[in-house]
């Protein structure tokens, strides 16, 4: 295998909605009337805007319902097109998607679940707060956010079944605020803790934990921002095998970009390690993995490399282009 393509669905947007200040919620459809692929909580789907624009958002409903995506998006003061696109949304629109992916797996055999939200990090945690209502088992869910008023989907989650497990905090009212020394301070081995919002807060958070005894394997987290490509290593050799060609990779350049500029051209598309677009065979040698598409049991396979920002941890490889 070469490369391989991610699939893409066809979806109609059936509802936009404001949510709160500078936050939508947008509900697709498939575009040929039928159901949905089904998921899991936690999943996030790629978005695929417009040509070389590809954002990936959580997946913020009901798992079992395969009938409609929903989709939370917040208006961001850095976007680079992407938030601005979807918050322009109206009924009727067209997108493409990709099927969704779960690097933010709910352990639903867990003796008790805590789900920390960080503003629009919220919205993979709605799904699992519905999923461990449906199988009754224990959680608590503390949604953080700058204000009251730009708390997304608070009031829907309260009136959910579930709305006595929520916990509401806001910077603009102390007393209120999250406490990891109030909230997080009874660690046990029977006890998981999901955590998902911007880095600083996910690093305050999983910071905190960890300092009060939390096991590192019992934090999970999610950053619904993607990372900054980090291109830079040692020089390593690539050596496309169907090609015939060999190529030194240098600090600061990526797989493709080198193959690229001796007409090897692999398709590519976000260029951050997100899409899977670029995801290409590995014949032999070991992938530094940089991206966030493949799973933690494919990075560990190392039978794949995502050629947009991923290197090598040995000396060569050989793929299978």
């Amino acid at each position: 295998m070469m490369n391989r393509a991610p699939k893409q669905i066809d979806v109609i947007v059936a509802e936009a909605t404001l949510e709160a200040e500078g936050v939508v919620s947008v509900k697709l459809v498939a575009a040929d009337g039928g159901d949905l692929p089904p998921w899991d909580a936690g999943s996030h789907v790629d978005v695929y805007i417009e040509p070389g624009l590809i954002r990936q958002y959580s997946l913020c409903g009901d798992p079992r319902d395969v009938s409609s995506y929903r989709l939370g998006i917040l208006l961001s003061e850095l976007s680079r097109g992407g938030s601005k696109a979807m918050h322009a949304l109206d009924a009727g629109h067209r997108l493409t998607i990709g099927a969704p992916r779960n690097n933010f797996e709910l352990i639903e055999t867990a003796q008790k679940s805590i789900l920390i939200g960080g503003g629009i990090g919220i919205t993979p945690l709605m799904s699992m707060a519905i999923r461990l209502n449906q199988i009754e088992q224990p959680f608590e869910f503390h949604y953080c956010a700058r204000s009251y008023r730009r708390a997304a989907f608070l009031q829907e989650l309260m009136q959910e079944p579930f709305g006595y497990r929520m916990w509401g905090h806001f910077d603009d009212e102390p007393p209120q605020m999250f406490s990891p020394d109030v909230h997080l301070a009874a660690p046990d081995a029977g006890t998981h803790l999901y955590v998902c919002g911007p880095t600083g807060f996910m690093d305050f958070v999983t910071g905190s934990a960890l300092a009060l005894g939390w096991a590192p394997e019992r934090i999970h987290t999610e950053s619904f921002n993607a990372d900054a490509v980090d291109e830079t290593g040692d020089t390593f050799t690539v050596h496309a095998a169907r090609s015939g060609i060999t190529v030194e990779v240098p600090s600061g350049r990526s797989i493709a970009e080198v193959l690229f500029d001796h007409n090897v051209r692999i398709p590519t598309s976000c260029a951050q390690g997100i899409c899977g677009t670029c995801i290409t065979t590995v014949i032999d040698g070991v992938p530094d993995h940089r991206d966030s598409y493949l799973t933690d049991a494919e990075k560990e396979s190392n039978t794949e490399i995502a050629v947009c920002c991923s290197r090598a941890n040995s000396a060569k490889l050989t793929l299978d282009v």
